[in-house]
């Protein structure tokens, strides 16, 4: 994982887009790339969180106009809303790392219906990447990152069923990351712009505080156990966000840095379509 350091080095002057960078493998992400150079822009919701971070990445990179939008992910009225305000106020966005992720336990729906756990992981992704992409058109080599867990291998694509909360939602949803990638890679083709998923690890973050005691409670007994630092979870973030031999490599998957084979269900190109319509149909965004 050295590219990880070495290509944060190349990272001067370029803006980065980042959800879920108030905490966990996104703050460290967005902190290394900030001491590397780059413009940081993040989405948070909480305001308390998003001052803390704001004030690390102004210490982390002096100089550079780091700025966040507040916006809750887990609706379509809010994605499209901070989507459109940061593709107005970044007419350039050299990386996209979509980030933020989720896992609501129950059966809890969102303004529009829908379950969170779905909204949050995918739609979020969906919608802020094809707002974006002029921006990332406009970039010498634009990137996006997506990120998605090995939890996606558990998942199937029931699309019966895709509003659905707890670990099959989340396998769900996850493995839709993947499908989306898989389908925007064959969308943006041979072009400037890439895109890439990941698994940074099991790391110890505050994935699943939101949930109930029980699922809680197991949950940091098992990041206590066997859970990666943030730092150590960060490094395949960071290196697909940097590496300069990355550059024109799209629709990968990747695990400590390396290329790994997904799923079959994470390669299924009628899955990818069928995903693909379904949310465009739902946000009302499709490619511009």
């Amino acid at each position: 994982m050295a590219g990880a350091v070495a290509g944060a080095l190349t990272m001067q002057g370029r803006t980065v887009v980042i959800t879920g960078a108030t905490s966990g493998i996104g703050e460290v992400a967005a902190l290394h790339l900030a001491a590397a150079g780059a413009r940081i822009v993040f989405v948070a919701r909480d305001p308390a969180r998003a001052a803390a971070t704001l004030a690390q990445l102004r210490r982390a990179g002096p100089g550079a106009d780091h700025a966040v939008h507040r916006a809750d992910l887990s609706t379509i009225a809010e994605m499209r809303r901070v989507a459109a305000e940061l593709a107005a106020a970044e007419p350039r966005v050299d990386v996209l790392l979509n980030n933020a992720g989720a896992v609501y336990m129950g059966a809890q729906r969102t303004v529009d219906g829908l379950a969170p756990t779905f909204a949050t992981n995918h739609l979020a992704y969906y919608v802020l990447t094809l707002k974006l992409l002029p921006s990332l058109r406009a970039a010498a080599q634009g990137r996006i990152v997506c990120t998605a867990s090995r939890a996606h291998a558990y998942g199937h694509m029931d699309f019966e069923r895709l509003q659905r909360d707890g670990i099959g939602g989340y396998a769900q949803s996850k493995l839709a990351n993947l499908l989306f990638v898989r389908h925007l890679a064959g969308v943006l083709g041979a072009g400037s712009v890439t895109v890439n998923a990941l698994h940074p690890g099991f790391v110890a973050t505050r994935f699943a505080d939101n949930c109930g005691w029980a699922w809680r409670t197991l949950m940091r007994w098992r990041k206590a156990a066997h859970g990666l630092s943030a730092q150590q979870g960060a490094q395949t973030l960071i290196y697909l966000a940097s590496e300069p031999e990355l550059a024109g490599r799209s629709g990968g998957y990747y695990v400590r840095g390396a290329p790994v084979t997904p799923s079959a269900g994470a390669r299924s190109d009628a899955d990818a379509a069928r995903l693909w319509r379904l949310s465009a149909a739902l946000t009302g965004v499709d490619v511009p």
